[in-house]
């Protein structure tokens, strides 16, 4: 078994960031490493916060994350922020206003940057996820970049997904136009303080009765986080959710479905880096590229050609 996931395995917190950081890095060991970490994990409750930016979804998980506690649940964050795209790095913004559970060996928070992922998340999000699994947290926390329209991903890594909403903010016509409204096991009014608030919920209700949604109908939940308000009953509403998805079955059928989904991005992966190291190992291709009236379609086609004769 691989050192790191036998420290993981021992609750050795320097062993899961460092694991995390060889992810994020896509080490060559990466592979190795995920295949043990897949054979120790122990089922977390997977959780995933999204919502369009403004919103108070960290300061939600903020007074989430005390009130686990409080209820002695140990919990890992994903915090995943924007890519600068001149520097590669991100603002981090989400650690800074969780730092006050920083000492706290019961939980452990991480940002992640996207590096240009489109879909809200990072493209390493699932492995970590699968990391602090392992290490044995009971939640995993995922909280997604807030970019409007390219949240769908988060349905793909975790079991429940709360779509965080405030009022008079026009987060409604966006989710609307985008679909998102569709991926979300739990809506939640955050800043429930402001007007504008019965206006949403009718709104949401509304569309639920024209969705018809079969099985689990979302739950709308209220929330001040500013206040440390709603939040038993949000936890409540994620654990209702957790409990109908494995008394349905829902829960196996989710994750058959993300594992399906994850060997596939995989398998891309693999496939990228191989036609990418290819590419740039040869230079009459580098200049093909390095020529602005190159015709993108035809050198994609004929260089995939080329690899698959090659593999």
């Amino acid at each position: 078994m691989h050192s790191l996931a036998e420290k993981i395995q021992r609750q050795d917190m320097r062993a899961l960031a460092r694991a995390i950081t060889l992810i994020e890095n896509d080490d060559p060991d990466k592979l190795s490493l995920m295949s043990d970490i897949f054979s120790v994990q122990k089922n977390a409750y997977h959780i995933g916060i999204t919502g369009s930016p403004g919103a108070g979804k960290s300061s939600l998980i903020n007074r989430l994350l005390t009130h686990l506690r409080e209820k002695d649940l140990s919990v890992a964050v994903i915090a995943v922020d924007p890519t600068s795209p001149f520097s590669g790095g991100s603002l981090l913004g989400d650690r800074t206003r969780m730092n006050q559970h920083f000492l706290d060996p019961g939980i452990f928070i991480r940002s992640m940057a996207t590096r240009g992922s489109l879909g809200g998340l990072a493209r390493a999000t699932k492995d970590a996820i699968r990391v602090c699994d392992a290490y044995g947290f009971d939640v995993v926390l995922v909280e997604t970049v807030g970019v409007g329209q390219s949240e769908l991903d988060i349905m793909k890594v975790v079991d429940t997904t709360g779509l965080v909403l405030t009022p008079n903010s026009g987060d409604v016509l966006q989710i609307f136009k985008a679909g998102i409204i569709e991926i979300a096991d739990l809506f939640i009014i955050n800043k429930a303080d402001l007007s504008g608030v019965v206006r949403l919920k009718a709104t949401l209700e509304e569309y639920m009765m024209i969705a018809q949604p079969k099985g689990w109908h979302p739950r709308i939940v209220k929330t001040i986080s500013t206040e440390n308000k709603g939040m038993e009953e949000l936890w409540q509403s994620m654990a209702d959710h957790h409990s109908y998805l494995y008394k349905t079955h829902q829960g196996e059928k989710r994750r058959r479905q993300q594992l399906q989904l994850e060997v596939y991005e995989l398998i891309r992966e693999e496939i990228w880096r191989d036609v990418q190291t290819k590419i740039e190992n040869d230079h009459e291709k580098k200049v093909q590229l390095d020529d602005q009236e190159a015709d993108p379609y035809q050198l994609a086609r004929s260089w995939y050609q080329a690899w698959k004769g090659d593999t």
